[in-house]
């Protein structure tokens, strides 16, 4: 099979398409014939080698995937079944999805909610999940639509553009923060009702600014949460599901005992099945048909480490597709 394969040589990370040995795929009881993957941020940062994520080599980066089984010992999933799947450290411990098949434990597998098929799956992938759990989590903090307003930072990326399209489309009035002035048309197609630049969440901040946010989404971490925090009203969540600006947080007790500011975690990872499919049910209600057509951009699996490299250097806006079959 073709995979692109990563190896480490004299501490550099080497990314290369290769053909591979099925008999090398990991253990597992379903073997996945793999027809879309994507390129997230955990992804970009494996293949690049700028991040610390992979552990052991050679490995399989892709931290989801959709296909359809090609052989299955789990009762639950039978031969030509369409799936997908996201986290579970696949692509990060175990060969994960930019290669022709996967072999992957059936307790990782999602079947493929009814209305909706690979291509469009992997558009939403783990950066839509993701979306979808923060919303859900604003929901589950009392965030409503009549609440005021949702501020999404990062919002050209994966997970910031699919909130503000699950957001709009639930009612939600939503404020993006983003870096780049020539997202801002993308941005306001998704259903941003105003843009933010990032600088004015990127400098020092007091512990208590002027109230103005019902609830949040952050992407960023460090500074950028340390300043939203500030400025979220009083009785307010903020899903904090990433950490590209940094994991540190450089602020005060203040926000959460002062304002009764709820901040809750949001890991896509190991979130349980249950949760899992409740959200994926909620995505292809909730999106609208646009979104699957404004946020993506396609590759084939041999471009897939420069699509990488471009995410990196934030040239990407939305979802990164990869073409595998």
């Amino acid at each position: 099979m073709q995979a692109l394969l990563l190896e480490q040589s004299e501490g550099k990370t080497l990314a290369t398409v290769k053909t591979v040995s099925r008999d090398l795929l990991p253990p597992g009881n379903v073997t996945v014939d793999i027809s879309w993957s994507g390129i997230n941020y955990k992804d970009a940062l494996a293949i690049t080698g700028k991040g610390k994520i992979i552990r052991n080599f050679p490995m399989v980066p892709g931290i989801d995937f959709a296909g359809t089984v090609h052989h299955s010992e789990d009762p639950r999933f039978h031969t030509g079944q369409a799936v997908l799947l996201t986290g579970w450290g696949v692509g990060e411990q175990h060969w994960g999805g930019l290669a022709e098949q996967a072999r992957v434990n059936g307790d990782w597998l999602v079947a493929m909610p009814e209305g909706l098929d690979a291509r469009r799956a992997m558009i939403i992938g783990t950066a839509g999940f993701t979306a979808m759990l923060c919303v859900m989590a604003l929901e589950e903090g009392g965030v409503t639509a009549d609440s005021g307003e949702v501020l999404v930072t990062g919002a050209s990326g994966g997970v910031g553009s699919t909130a503000i399209a699950l957001l709009s489309a639930l009612g939600y009035r939503v404020v993006a923060v983003s870096g780049r002035e020539s997202t801002h048309d993308y941005l306001r197609q998704l259903g941003a009702s105003e843009i933010l630049p990032r600088s004015a969440f990127n400098g020092e901040t007091r512990p208590l600014e002027k109230q103005r946010w019902a609830g949040a989404i952050d992407t960023a971490g460090d500074r950028v949460l340390a300043s939203v925090l500030a400025q979220m009203n009083y009785n307010s969540t903020v899903a904090a599901c990433g950490l590209a600006g940094g994991f540190s947080l450089p602020t005060t007790v203040m926000p959460f005992i002062l304002r009764n500011v709820r901040l809750q975690g949001v890991d896509s990872v190991m979130t349980p099945a249950a949760r899992r499919s409740e959200a994926w049910k909620r995505l292809l209600k909730i999106l609208p048909a646009s979104f699957y057509q404004q946020a993506t951009r396609e590759v084939p699996l041999a471009d897939a480490a420069d699509a990488a490299a471009r995410l990196l250097n934030n040239d990407v806006t939305g979802r990164t597709l990869v073409k595998i079959a």
